[in-house]
């Protein structure tokens, strides 16, 4: 086995997903060897299920709220297994009983991530439930008894294994961020050189922003959450510092978007001359990703020597440029390339910074977050009853949702009862896994699925025909579980082939006639995958298109508000910081919400995808925006800047009022403030003259022979080019987004 496999191996073991896995079947295990010691064999069946079942809200964040989600768990599986054991032998009332269960159950995801994952639990007991045989009021009871001490005894299993070996989850966290971060470093190096998969990688970043966010807000709850609960320890500091160096990262990187056309005019083709700011990218993604692997791994920090010499390449590739085309016709494209090397620069700073943090160097820094700061910060779900009434209507995609799981769920069942089907519960477990409320996620669900079952029947058969050996069986089962419940969130399609794996050794170890539970399994997926993909498409469709308008309007309401924070920092550094930072949050979040909803837009039929190139361009309008402000914000927070002119505010007035105006185009209710702003053409003008009139001055210095340029004149200069370029495309941008919201409106709202 060569390093790269081996340390892929390493990381896999290594990992928080294999951990948990490994908590999970030795919860399984050990009381199954203990009940075995003691003679009461009969009710491990009870006890193991009650472990599977509340596993599911095991997932990453606050320890209370993952107590309280299994405890909640606990309690809806044992209630739900009750009342279904009682009604299931009277098919009309079991009927209304699913149909009661699965619409009301579905409303949690409603609460969020851990809200889902509590209606999977409770609906998959209730699944389960129609698998038991025939049971007096006494079984009844004892088995929802030993269910109920089966998830008591994964929570402390659970709470056990995490104080023995703590942080797991914060590390795997970090670690995927670090890698997602690089993979982002890595797309916009590919952007920076003139090519035809341009329009292909700007909608990668669209995935990658939504999953950088996603890991952002759980590191958030994770870490915050944490250090104010339990105050400063050494390595939660560390772990604090790596994460704000990565929101400070992916800022930068965010606001270094540019205008490619423009490179591409100004640098010719295939921008030769931006060459060593992309190798500069690729090395900084490089580092990222190592650094990824030795937080899991604990190895060496890597030397910096690649990216030393990549950032003195791409400073050098300044200068030889303008040795080429001679300043004043030079300067725009130097101060362009200036512009991306200080950028470029920035990032490095935070990477070494990353770096410094895991090898303990930085001790002597302290991460100034105050506490009623860091509250600020965290978006914690709330669990109100109104957040369910809200969602009671059928524009609500969880309604609709619900309504579709229902009936699918209704119809499965009634095929099974009618037809005689063997196993049929194997159907309602498939469509409960399968279904999803968008139909990307369905399809690719249902294909993973039934092709993760073949596999796993096709291993699973070959191994039953070589070898009748129980002790082969039994390791097959702990290996299979194990794998099973660790590919659960990398790799669905492995994941279900193991669970079928395990569930056929579970059968052969206790009937000799595997082979039948094999071929059932496989037929019972593929009915379960057409079911469920037939009504994600046909029962109230949640096609994308007709659900963007809330999401789109969340995102200039953030551009906005994020622009507004700018110009105060702008105008007061000092005494705007937070307000600034939070707007960043927030505006970075809706646009993590858009991209969501622009890749769940890709995956619907082509059929659907109505007007696709006017919601690409108004994704990429919005994404824009956001960059050009990122920009704006990140140089006005790293140098010293002058005061704001008449103009710059003027122009901050017009951008802000276009924005307004286009929310009221979508919202007829919102109600904005008028800023005057007096004429924008004079404005941009005289923001145009202040760079030219330093640009002259500059020139007249290199013909007297000052050929170096004192850095307070040339961050005044970049200070005035980077400035005015930004303000003057927002003002482009922005009256582009609010034509592009017009032919929205005219097409998607009546």
């Amino acid at each position: 086995m060569n390093k790269s496999k081996r340390t892929k191996v390493e990381l896999f073991l290594r990992s928080s997903h294999f951990f948990r896995a490994v908590v999970l079947t030795s919860s399984v295990l050990i009381p199954v060897l203990l009940f075995n010691l003691i003679g009461l064999m009969s009710f491990v069946p009870s006890f193991v299920i009650g472990t599977f079942l509340n596993a599911p809200s095991d997932i990453p964040g606050s320890l209370r709220r993952k107590v309280n989600g299994i405890l909640i768990s606990i309690g809806l599986t044992m209630l739900i297994t009750v009342l279904v054991l009682y009604a299931k032998n009277n098919f009309s009332i079991a009927l209304v009983l699913i149909g009661l269960i699965s619409f009301s159950l579905s409303f949690l995801s409603a609460y969020g991530f851990r809200g889902a994952l509590l209606a999977f639990s409770s609906l998959l007991a209730m699944v389960l439930a129609f698998a038991l045989g025939e049971m007096t009021s006494v079984e009844i009871w004892t088995h929802v008894l030993f269910m109920g001490l089966g998830g008591l005894w994964y929570l402390f299993s659970s709470i056990s294994f995490h104080k023995i070996i703590p942080n797991k989850d914060e590390n795997q966290l970090l670690s995927e961020t670090l890698e997602l971060t690089g993979d982002y470093l890595e797309v916009r190096a590919r952007l920076l050189k003139a090519s035809k998969d341009r329009e292909s990688d700007i909608k990668k970043t669209f995935v990658l922003q939504s999953q950088i966010n996603e890991k952002h807000e759980t590191l958030r709850e994770l870490l915050l959450t944490n250090r104010k609960r339990s105050g400063r320890s050494h390595f939660d500091e560390k772990r604090l510092l790596i994460f704000i160096s990565l929101i400070d990262i992916f800022e930068i990187i965010v606001g270094n978007t540019w205008d490619y056309e423009k490179f591409d005019n100004l640098f010719g083709e295939n921008n030769k001359h931006l060459e060593k700011f992309s190798e500069l990218n690729f090395a900084m993604n490089d580092q990222l990703k190592e650094l990824s692997k030795i937080l899991i791994t604990k190895s060496e920090i890597p030397n910096k020597e690649n990216l030393e010499t990549a950032l003195v390449n791409a400073y050098h590739s300044i200068s030889a440029y303008i040795e080429k085309y001679k300043l004043p016709q030079a300067r725009e494209g130097a101060l362009i390339m200036r512009n991306l090397y200080d950028y470029q620069k920035q990032i490095l700073r935070e990477v070494d910074a990353i770096g410094y943090a895991m090898a303990d160097i930085t001790e002597s820094s302290k991460v100034s977050l105050k506490r009623h700061e860091a509250n600020q910060f965290l978006t914690l779900q709330e669990y109100k009853p109104q957040i369910l009434l809200q969602h009671f209507t059928m524009n609500s995609v969880i309604f609709r949702h619900a309504l579709r799981l229902t009936i699918a769920i209704l119809f499965a069942f009634t095929l099974g009862s009618l037809l005689e089907i063997q196993n049929s519960y194997w159907i309602m477990l498939t469509i409960l896994v399968i279904l999803r409320p968008n139909y990307g996620l369905t399809k690719e669900r249902a294909k993973d699925r039934i092709i993760g079952t073949v596999i796993g029947g096709s291993i699973a058969f070959g191994i039953v025909l070589l070898t009748q050996n129980t002790i082969i069986y039994a390791i097959l089962i702990v290996s299979s579980l194990i794998l099973a419940f660790s590919l659960m969130q990398r790799n669905y399609r492995w994941a279900a082939a193991f669970i079928t794996l395990n569930i056929v050794f579970v059968y052969s170890f206790i009937h000799p006639d595997s082979v039948s539970v094999i071929q059932y399994r496989v037929i019972d997926t593929i009915i379960g995958g057409v079911i469920a993909f037939a009504a994600v498409y046909l029962l109230f469709p949640s096609w994308e298109v007709l659900n963007l308008k809330s999401v789109l309007l969340k995102a200039i309401k953030k551009n906005s508000a994020y622009l507004e924070a700018t110009q105060e920092l702008y105008q007061d550094k000092e005494n705007n910081q937070l307000k600034y930072k939070l707007a960043r949050k927030e505006a970075f979040l809706a646009l993590s919400e858009l991209s969501a909803a622009f890749q769940r837009f890709t995956q619907d039929p082509k059929s659907k995808q109505t007007e696709f190139r006017l919601i690409y361009e108004i994704v990429t309008l919005n994404q824009t925006i956001l960059s050009a402000i990122a920009s704006l914000g990140s140089f006005v927070n790293n140098y010293e800047t002058t005061e704001k002119s008449i103009e710059t505010k003027a122009i901050f007035s017009k951008i802000l009022n276009t924005l307004s105006q286009t929310v009221k185009s979508i919202d007829k209710s919102h109600e904005y403030e008028v800023q005057p702003h007096g004429d924008i053409k004079e404005a941009k003008q005289k923001l145009i003259n202040t760079y030219q009139f330093l640009s002259d001055e500059r020139d007249e210095n290199i013909q007297a022979g000052f050929t170096k340029i004192e850095k307070e004149k040339l961050h005044q200069l970049q200070e005035a080019h980077l400035i005015s370029n930004q303000l003057i495309w927002l003002v482009s941008l922005s009256h582009n987004l609010k034509k592009a919201i017009k032919r929205y409106q005219k097409q998607f709202i009546k």
